[in-house]
């Protein structure tokens, strides 16, 4: 079950580092907020991957072929997924905007299945079942006419679709390297894919958008918060990877809907409705069932 307190220190930090990158997003812009937390993110990930050698006294891995596709496709599709995250961040309350993006377990239960051959109990599915339907009841439905919520929906559902994607590109890059220690093969990983992103983004930026790239300098204090969190959180997430399938592991974050409705509620001030109090306890539910299961 280390599995289980990983993910949930996973999903406490990356709450707030979420949080933090809503805020930045207003003076940012959606990709600038996007490219902080992997430019900011880097050189924490080294600094963790070479206490990491350090204390296990083991050298560099000596990746095969086989690991870049895996972890260029988790890069690719994180960066997606996180500027179409914000995008409806932008528009919907943080919690709801939340509940879009989390029927994520599902998309990787599925992805995982196909990709890397990653089975789950009945009662494990049952548990991804009641808790997604439980993000689904947060999620209110737009109505006639609504266009932009319905957008919101789409881009939210899409945004999940690619944080699965994501999920398994970076299990299946850890299981490539085939490492007898998984904490070298995780951190090794989460560096690896930090620094491709972050090199992407800043290339992206100074070839497009250079005024991005100086309001990100000039913002660097919350920009460190964030990119701490952001790193803390994906070494923490890749650990449970190294252990349990990707669908474990997403399942269990949902606690993160929780902890997203404590930010909403005492930090932007928005109320908390009937609606999204009997989904969130059907997400209770659902993750409670996941860690019974196991």
């Amino acid at each position: 079950m280390l599995w289980a307190v990983f993910t949930l220190i996973a999903a406490a930090a990356q709450t707030a580092r979420n949080a933090m990158q809503r805020e930045l997003t207003s003076a940012l812009g959606t990709v600038g907020a996007t490219h902080v937390r992997f430019l900011f993110g880097f050189p924490f990930a080294l600094v963790f991957l070479a206490c990491v050698l350090t204390v296990t006294g083991t050298g560099l891995p000596s990746p095969p072929p086989v690991f870049w596709p895996w972890v260029l496709a988790g890069a690719f599709t994180q960066i997606a997924a996180t500027a179409t995250m914000l995008s409806v961040m932008g528009q919907r309350s943080f919690v709801v905007a939340y509940a879009y993006i989390k029927t994520e377990p599902v998309h990787v239960a599925l992805f995982g299945f196909l990709f890397l051959g990653d089975r789950i109990s009945a009662l494990s599915a049952l548990a991804i079942l009641i808790a997604t339907a439980g993000v689904i009841v947060i999620s209110p439905m737009a109505k006639p006419g609504e266009g932009r919520a319905l957008r919101s929906t789409v881009v939210g559902l899409v945004s999940g679709a690619l944080f699965g994607l994501s999920a398994i590109g970076y299990r299946g890059a850890i299981l490539s390297l085939q490492l007898p220690n998984f904490v070298v093969a995780a951190t090794f990983t989460v560096t690896v894919g930090l620094i491709i992103q972050a090199a992407v983004l800043s290339l992206y930026l100074a070839l497009r958008e250079p005024k991005v790239l100086q309001a990100i300098a000039r913002a660097w204090r919350p920009s460190l918060f964030a990119g701490f969190m952001g790193a803390f959180a994906s070494e923490f997430w890749f650990l449970a990877f190294a252990i349990t399938t990707a669908a474990n592991v997403r399942t269990l974050a949902l606690v993160e809907v929780l902890f997203a409705q404590g930010v909403t509620r005492f930090v932007f001030k928005q109320p908390t409705t009937q609606r999204e109090l009997v989904g969130i306890g059907l997400v209770v539910i659902g993750v409670g069932l996941l860690i019974w299961a196991h």
